[in-house]
């Protein structure tokens, strides 16, 4: 389990994750990245490789924060996109 507020994750600019990725745990390492929303911006967690959706999932719940990796993004449940504007 993540101990650190979304507010440390922002301000630290990266987050390692326990994750399954091809069958095997690893600790895997999320950059922060901004993301346009319209004329707003909001920042999530990113890895530029593919991990599973359910992990993403479990990940973003765990974390507060969306998360992307390789073009599947997650927002914790019962989130949208608009309540992290502006973090």
């Amino acid at each position: 389990m993540v101990d650190l507020k979304r507010e440390d994750i922002i301000r630290a600019g990266s987050i390692k994750v326990r994750v399954r990725r091809t069958g095997m745990i690893q600790v895997v390492t999320f950059k922060l990245k901004r993301v346009q929303l319209g004329s707003e911006m909001f920042a999530e967690p990113y890895f530029p490789r593919v991990i599973d959706r359910s992990e993403i999932q479990r990940v973003a719940n765990e974390i507060g924060l969306p998360v992307e990796a390789e073009g599947v993004r997650a927002m914790p449940q019962g989130k949208t996109a608009k309540d992290f504007i502006n973090l």
